[in-house]
């Protein structure tokens, strides 16, 4: 089967079944409420992760080709979806959170086995660290569907890794569901698990290749774009002023846009315009 027929079906999929999961979540009583920090002013359905998590599945068992390697990608994407969507429910510590992250990192680790110490020990901070980048942007609507659709198609034509095909079909297909008026969220689990499918493929493709350490993060650190450049940003703001790393705040550069007053379609242009640069730009640096 052609990718982009592949892509096609787990779009309609993601588009087709979301509102099947809005009523479950509504009938179910899975919603997020509104806080201080978020945007939303009524009880909103959080069924979007389900259909991420749900199709990747049916991708697994229908279309691709058992392996090891397939097992440990489900098991660690499940992994992280369930951790988030407990998360959702009982409002995890952030340690327990990281926790699981790690485990799931640990796991993927076992798709690389050829790497060096120093890379898999990379590798195990960056599919953590992008698990949460991820959670950390998620604060407008669309976002994290965008920046885990651009970088699945950029990482998945370039290595060719097949699972990067239906995760990028399925964010497009959820996200006029959450976008501009949203209808459903992701929740955390459907963060993390577009956070972990984004990280694990990246790591798939450079472990393919005989980079050194500095090119390595470098490389990483411009996949990653807006999320981890953002994330690291946040991380340093809050601990320069005396705060926890995990300390929730508007600094993000969302938060900082929506604040000036710019409307979420500009702001959301924004933000891919430039993760499309950074992207372009980590093809520059791995074409040399």
């Amino acid at each position: 089967m052609s990718s982009v027929l592949l892509f096609l079906i787990f779009a309609a999929w993601g588009a087709g079944i979301t509102p099947l999961a809005i009523k479950l979540a509504q009938r179910y009583g899975v919603l997020d409420y509104p806080g201080a920090r978020k945007i939303h002013h009524a009880p909103m359905p959080r069924g979007a992760g389900l259909v991420v998590w749900l199709g990747f599945l049916l991708w697994a068992l229908l279309f691709a080709e058992s392996s090891l390697n397939l097992k440990i990608a489900v098991s660690g994407a499940t992994l992280v979806f369930f951790a988030g969507y407990l998360d959702d429910m009982l409002s995890m510590s952030p340690f327990g959170r990281l926790a699981a992250h790690f485990l799931a990192a640990v796991l993927s680790l076992f798709l690389v086995p050829g790497c060096g110490f120093v890379s898999m020990a990379v590798f195990l901070f960056w599919i953590a660290g992008v698990i949460n980048a991820y959670n950390f942007i998620d604060g407008m609507n669309g976002l994290s569907l965008v920046m885990s659709f651009m970088t699945l198609t950029f990482t998945g034509i370039m290595s060719g890794i097949s699972w990067a095909v239906p995760a990028a079909g399925i964010a497009a297909g959820v996200f006029p569901w959450n976008f501009p008026r949203a209808k459903t969220f992701l929740g955390d689990g459907g963060v993390y698990m577009l956070g972990y499918l984004a990280a694990v493929v990246t790591m798939l493709w450079l472990s393919s290749m005989q980079l050194g350490f500095f090119k390595l993060c470098l490389a990483l650190l411009l996949i990653g774009g807006v999320p981890v450049i953002d994330t690291l940003c946040a991380i340093t703001r809050r601990v320069l002023s005396g705060k926890s790393p995990f300390y929730p705040d508007r600094g993000h550069i969302h938060h900082r846009l929506l604040d000036r007053g710019l409307p979420p379609q500009k702001v959301l242009l924004i933000l891919a315009v430039l993760h499309g640069i950074s992207l372009f730009a980590a093809w520059l640096l791995l074409r040399q």
